[in-house]
């Protein structure tokens, strides 16, 4: 019966991509009391609220419900979760892993906006703060750059404690700083990204980043390329036509099963330039773990991929 329910759901329009608008102006004020009051009680609210399924941290089955376990129990306590997540920190990892030469290259990392000598930097480069997700920017004409602007919006950034505002407390002990990378494009536009699924060391599946900047589209697939549709998260659209399997497919599966051995889960997003792999970062709790995902049964069936079965008999 419980089958039958999954089926009807799955041939159904997400029903939980709706949001209450009047309801969360009323409950956006409460965040950081609920915050502060129990870390716990938020995570459940807001996967309850995101989701709409309710949160089961005693045995948890889904693994959006195991993600939010290791976000709240198992990587805050990890310090080399906290050094993968960083910006700065990954880097010396992937380079002790033997894949020094994977690295974008970088024109420097500063611990303030006024330490950069933007006279020094090339025309076009990427800068990101080394702490948090989606603190960057992109620039393509250094001559356009609103340096006061700018400035303003990185110091704002760099006083952020992102871990504590996202509850993704393995952010938390990372040091604030900008890192400035070499901009990577692949025939005129930003490249394609191939972020890779690492369960209990195995790849499983992935999804592809196409069309950034432009008119992004997300494909979902099983590890061996075939589709993953049912993973397809919080309303993003994939692309209507296949795409092709890169250049030295096997050698990026096998780069990402060796940066995620010592970690129950974590995504590892790769690049691949005219058949040069590159590295892009590592993320631990993916939308924070928060993913609606068209079928619901891909929220099972990812579970049992994700063993973290000697985390909760430990705790």
């Amino acid at each position: 019966m419980f089958w039958i329910y999954l089926k009807i759901v799955s041939d159904m329009p997400n029903p939980n991509l709706k949001e209450n608008k009047f309801k969360r102006a009323i409950l956006v004020p409460f965040r950081g009391v609920v915050k502060a009051i129990s870390k716990t009680w938020y995570v459940k609210s807001q996967y309850k609220y995101i989701t709409h399924h309710k949160l089961n941290l005693k045995n948890p089955v889904r693994y959006t419900e195991k993600l939010q376990y290791l976000r709240l129990f198992v990587y805050p306590k990890n310090p080399l979760i906290s050094q993968c997540a960083g910006r700065a920190g990954v880097r010396e990892y992937v380079n002790k892993k033997g894949f020094a030469d994977k690295l974008v290259p970088i024109y420097g990392i500063f611990d303030s906006f006024k330490d950069i000598d933007f006279d020094k930097l090339p025309d076009q480069f990427v800068m990101k703060c080394t702490h948090a997700c989606a603190f960057n920017y992109i620039w393509k004409k250094k001559k356009e750059i609103d340096k006061k602007a700018l400035e303003k919006k990185f110091n704002k950034w760099l006083k952020t404690n992102y871990g504590k505002k996202t509850v993704e407390l393995h952010y938390a002990p990372i040091k604030p700083q900008i890192i400035i990378e070499k901009y990577l494009e692949e025939n005129g536009k930003l490249p394609i990204e191939y972020k890779i699924h690492v369960f209990n060391g195995k790849a499983r599946s992935m999804y592809v980043v196409t069309s950034r900047g432009i008119d992004i589209r997300y494909n979902n697939y099983y590890i061996d390329w075939t589709p993953f549709d049912g993973s397809q998260f919080n309303g993003w659209k994939k692309t209507d036509y296949p795409l092709e399997k890169p250049e030295h497919w096997n050698d990026m599966v096998e780069m990402a099963e060796i940066l995620a051995k010592p970690f129950p889960f974590v995504r590892v997003d790769l690049y691949n330039i005219n058949g040069k792999i590159y590295f892009s970062e590592m993320t631990f709790t993916p939308a924070k773990g928060t993913l609606i995902l068209d079928d619901d049964r891909c929220d099972f069936e990812m579970g049992e991929w994700l063993d973290i079965k000697e985390f909760i008999s430990a705790k």
